[in-house]
């Protein structure tokens, strides 16, 4: 699934909404109508979730991003950050509007967003000890945004989708971490574990999403 991410030169966004754009981007297009049986995006769908789960996370700016909009998916925007998650495909059918933006060279700094505000939104936690790079943790989230609410129940997603799929995301300090991991165990959150393409070791705990209550 190719994500690409919003990063203008003039006034870039706070990396925490750029993240929480691509979350709610990606479980968007999971349950986005068009990837139902009939739908015109279901067969390209299917074949990722059957296959292997990757995502991409590349960024782009100005007419390029003008350009990215018309390639089929799913635009999120976050208190000014956007994100748009593209409907999966095989990697060298990759659409040349896409291949030609840059998987890395641009970061954002790290900001402090404080806690959560909303105990009924999801929180997605980062591992902040793995460092990872935004294209990295955008790709990490998205993918425990759709994990999440693969794991719900039926009525819990379905309450989840009516509020827009909002979710918080935060970066986890060692203690927070350790907490979080804590609820993986006791099997009351979710973790991504990553495969170890890029940046991370295989198996590393990158995110860990806590359900609202």
């Amino acid at each position: 699934m190719p994500m690409v991410l919003h990063l203008p030169k003039a006034d870039p966004p706070l990396r925490t909404a750029v993240l929480e754009a691509a979350a709610v981007a990606v479980v968007t297009l999971c349950y986005d109508e068009r990837v139902a049986p009939g739908g015109p995006w279901e067969a390209d769908f299917r074949s990722w979730v059957d296959g292997r789960i990757r995502k991409v996370a590349r960024r782009a700016r100005g007419a390029h991003w003008l350009a990215a909009q018309e390639v089929e998916g799913v635009t999120v925007e976050i208190d000014g950050a956007q994100a748009r998650a593209l409907v999966p495909g095989l990697v060298d059918e990759l659409d040349p509007r896409i291949k030609r933006l840059q998987v890395g060279g641009t970061d954002l700094e790290h900001d402090e967003p404080g806690e959560p505000q909303d105990p009924k939104l999801p929180v997605l936690w980062v591992n902040s000890s793995l460092d990872m790079t935004l294209g990295k943790s955008a790709a990490q989230v998205g993918h425990a945004s759709m994990m999440l609410a693969d794991a719900m129940t039926p009525d819990a997603r379905a309450a989840w989708s009516a509020a827009g799929w909002a979710c918080a995301v935060r970066e986890a300090t060692p203690s927070r971490w350790r907490e979080v991991a804590d609820l993986v165990a006791a099997r009351r959150a979710i973790a991504v574990r990553d495969a170890g393409f890029t940046e991370v070791a295989p198996g590393s705990m990158t995110v860990v999403a806590v359900p609202g209550h």
